[in-house]
């Protein structure tokens, strides 16, 4: 950054760095962050002053050439007209073209958060730049389709914090800088890291709140990349997903407000909705990735292979959790949401699945939640419902034969292998076998921001090489119904 400075952007940056030092100074106890900006600040401080020293001898010298070749001819030129350039060393540049503001600049390199300003700044203020920066660092990001782009803004502008919390981390994972340094450790070429990507590096893991793994690249985020390729998870298509910058996400949900037929000039009643806040914790999931030393040789673009594998086997973990989830250090499942509330019924005739049940379901859901409801089964039980038909659709409404579309009495058939194939009649115990309902009351929360350490290589029984590398990886995800009264579960409970 400071060979881009012009001699007054130099000054006014090291009068900045000066005041920012001094901030920190007296603060009573500095923080982990706070350590690191000092550090980094000290280090920023020498090298403007070195570039600015640079200018000023270069100007120095130029004026004593222009002198010395002067004498005899005319009066020596010695004073630098203003605006012009030294040996395109910019000592004295255009003030419009380059401006004196390092402010002015912030967006010709979205990524060097050197040139803000945050010591008199409000943590909201500094939060608007984050995120503006940040939005163009996505328009910038390489290694990123227009998809993930377009995802990628979508979640900096719906979810960030006021203190740039997800801006902050998009900026310090997604630079030309950290992709390149990533992409050596994946490739276990480490030690041809730079000294700029390895600053990269330490700025990103300083936002982690755990120790050890570097950040995966924003644009190879498997939660980014999962949102805009489109994940095989039926669930995940039809939730509501969030994401989570804590270790709990917050939400606020609402009553209907009671309104009434007034009377003129009649008092008005309480009609404020009663909000509540549901909660969705995250929890932690990990995941290990051999290969060959061989394979990684032979593939070309090692950072994408990584991204694609830890989406796929992420998608293929949530996909059991989502439906029968435990909901302790695992998301909540539907199914283990609803198990036991007032949306789980019971069939129209005990220990027996017939389209009646289909109906009673669809009877049962408010038609609030039935607007927007999908259905939710085993493949298996979709086959079951299928047979029922025996009149060329006059019993479900619609053709199911060719599957197309894939509709059930009207409304969206979702598949999931993990909910219940079927039931046996002779064994007792609860079959929960189809759910219908809003599933974006089913929130789905994601913590953005994949950890992965980089191992270089792999042991056999003997504790000796075998040939292989390996990426272990973890990322944190919660899932949770919010509104269970927008679902309706059919349990046909057998008693043997």
């Amino acid at each position: 950054m400071p060979v881009q400075l012009s001699h007054p952007q130099a000054v006014i940056r090291l009068q900045d760095i000066a005041a920012e030092l001094e901030r920190l100074e007296g603060l009573e106890a500095l923080t982990a962050e706070d350590e690191q900006s000092f550090d980094e600040l000290t280090r920023e401080f020498a090298e403007v002053d070195s570039h600015r020293r640079q200018l000023e001898r270069t100007s120095a010298l130029e004026r004593i050439r222009g002198a010395s070749t002067s004498v005899g001819r005319r009066p020596a030129a010695t004073a630098i007209q203003p605006g012009t350039a030294i040996s395109g060393k910019g000592y004295d540049s255009d003030p419009i073209l380059n401006p004196d503001s390092v402010e002015d600049r912030r967006f010709r390199n979205p990524w060097d958060l050197g040139e803000m300003r945050t010591f008199d700044r409000a943590p909201e203020q500094v939060g608007f730049e984050l995120r503006q920066r940040a939005l163009a660092a996505v328009e910038r990001m390489s290694a990123a389709t227009d998809d993930i782009r377009s995802t990628a803004t979508s979640i900096i502008e719906r979810f960030d914090d006021k203190r740039g919390t997800i801006a902050r981390m998009c900026l310090a994972t997604s630079s030309p800088e950290y992709l390149r340094a990533w992409s050596k450790l994946a490739a276990g070429k480490g030690h041809m890291v730079s000294p700029e990507e390895q600053r990269a590096l330490e700025r990103a893991m300083s936002l982690t709140d755990a120790s050890g793994g570097y950040l995966v690249p924003f644009q190879l985020d498997p939660t980014v990349i999962l949102a805009s390729a489109g994940s095989k998870n039926d669930i995940r298509q039809v939730a509501r997903s969030v994401v989570a910058t804590g270790d709990v996400w917050h939400g606020v949900s609402a009553g209907a407000v009671q309104w009434r037929w007034a009377d003129e000039a009649s008092e008005a009643g309480d009609n404020s909705p009663t909000f509540n806040g549901p909660e969705v914790p995250v929890y932690k999931a990990d995941g290990f990735v051999p290969i060959s030393i061989e394979a990684m040789d032979d593939a070309e673009n090692v950072t994408q292979e990584v991204g694609l594998l830890l989406a796929a086997g992420k998608d293929d973990l949530e996909a059991a959790a989502f439906v029968n989830g435990t909901g302790v250090k695992q998301p909540t499942g539907i199914v283990t949401a609803l198990a036991g509330t007032s949306s789980e019924i019971s069939p129209v005739t005990a220990e027996t699945f017939t389209s009646a049940d289909l109906y009673a379901l669809d009877s049962s859901l408010p038609a609030r939640h039935r607007r927007n409801a999908s259905w939710l089964a085993n493949r298996h039980i979709y086959n079951m419902t299928r047979q029922f038909d025996t009149s060329g659709g006059a019993d479900l409404w619609v053709q199911l034969g060719e599957d197309v579309p894939p509709n059930l009495v009207g409304r969206r058939a979702l598949e999931a292998e993990d909910m219940a194939a079927g039931f046996n009649p002779a064994a007792a115990g609860d079959n929960r076998i189809l759910v219908f309902g809003d599933f974006q009351h089913y929130v789905i929360a994601d913590r953005i921001g994949m950890s992965i350490e980089f191992i270089p290589h792999l042991m056999g029984a003997n504790q000796r090489p075998k040939g292989e590398r390996g990426w272990y990886a973890w990322y944190r995800v919660g899932a949770d119904s919010v509104l269970d009264g927008a679902f309706r579960m059919l349990n046909v409970a057998t008693t043997a």
